[in-house]
């Protein structure tokens, strides 16, 4: 865990000394100029570790990451999710895995955000590619990967953004997901331009997976489970504290569960009750917060 922790650290270390010594060329208009290069650091922690709105760990993890950002177009990546107790190791038989890391995601993507005037605002895309190592302690799980693309419509009450992920290498399912939200700012920035010092944003998600998808990831549980429907409905408020220009702290409650299909339901109560008493149900609880660090 130390040598990875080490590593997003200096990666971020790094990228951060490199836009300082890159500067855009003079005369260009501050407000106009684009970065040459951003760097990210983050580390969430997370009460459960959940996917697709069912529990994937019962136990909180703890995930750092970075990313560096050239041009404000093309960015590089690492994700690593850590398990923090003995008991995410249960499913697969893998025994105490506290303190070591579950998954390693090296990703590269392309990412923008289009200003499309005052009336229709801006749209965010996002496409990228994820290779997901699996630790060979796992036993017979495999590495796998993903493509997915993001859409996002800002600069509206309501801000809509489509999710979808397509996986390459396990079970070439597809997940759809889309979530309406919107941001109160609780405390505005001094300028008109900054981000609220304090904001909170409610939103709800609908989650979609085709038949592949939903046979990759409940079929063990639910007897060869192959179906296409709506997965996980999911209800979360976020509050959001931009400390200063660099630094964010995040906090977020979620609500999820399997509302509109009944087969779909049963399949999730079956895959979550193999955790034990206390999660044999479609729903969960939870939770987590996130301190985030930009150059």
């Amino acid at each position: 865990m130390n040598k990875l922790c080490l590593a997003f650290a200096a990666a971020a270390a790094c990228g951060a000394a490199l836009a300082d010594e890159i500067k855009a060329p003079e005369g260009m208009d501050q407000e106009e100029e684009t970065p040459v290069v951003s760097v990210e650091f983050g580390l969430s922690f997370d009460s459960r570790y959940m996917t697709y709105g069912v529990i994937d760990g019962k136990d909180p993890i703890l995930t750092p990451s970075a990313q560096v950002t050239f041009f404000d177009w093309v960015y590089f990546g690492v994700e690593s999710i850590f398990d923090m107790t003995k008991g995410n190791g249960k499913r697969g038989g893998y025994g105490n895995r506290a303190g070591q890391y579950t998954t390693l995601d090296s990703i590269a993507g392309l990412a923008h955000e289009f200003d499309l005037g005052e009336d229709l605002g801006t749209l965010g895309v996002d496409l990228n590619y994820i290779y997901e190592y699996i630790p060979r302690y796992h036993g017979s799980m495999d590495d796998t990967s993903y493509v997915n693309l993001e859409l996002s419509l800002g600069g509206h009450w309501l801000e809509p953004t489509l999710g979808i992920e397509r996986d390459l290498m396990a079970d070439d399912g597809m997940y759809i997901n889309l979530e309406l939200g919107h941001t109160f700012a609780l405390i505005d920035g001094e300028e008109e331009s900054e981000d609220p010092v304090l904001s909170f944003c409610p939103s709800v998600g609908q989650g979609f997976g085709n038949s592949n998808r939903t046979h990759g990831y409940f079929a063990e549980t639910s007897e060869g489970f192959h179906h296409t429907g709506l997965m996980d409905t999911t209800i979360k408020g976020e509050l959001t504290w931009n400390i200063c220009e660099n630094l964010s702290l995040s906090g977020y409650i979620a609500f999820s569960d399997y509302w509109f299909d009944g087969n779909m339901r049963d399949a999730a109560r079956a895959y979550n009750s193999e955790w034990g008493k206390g999660c044999d149900h479609s729903w969960n609880f939870y939770g987590g917060i996130a301190l985030g660090l930009a150059f």
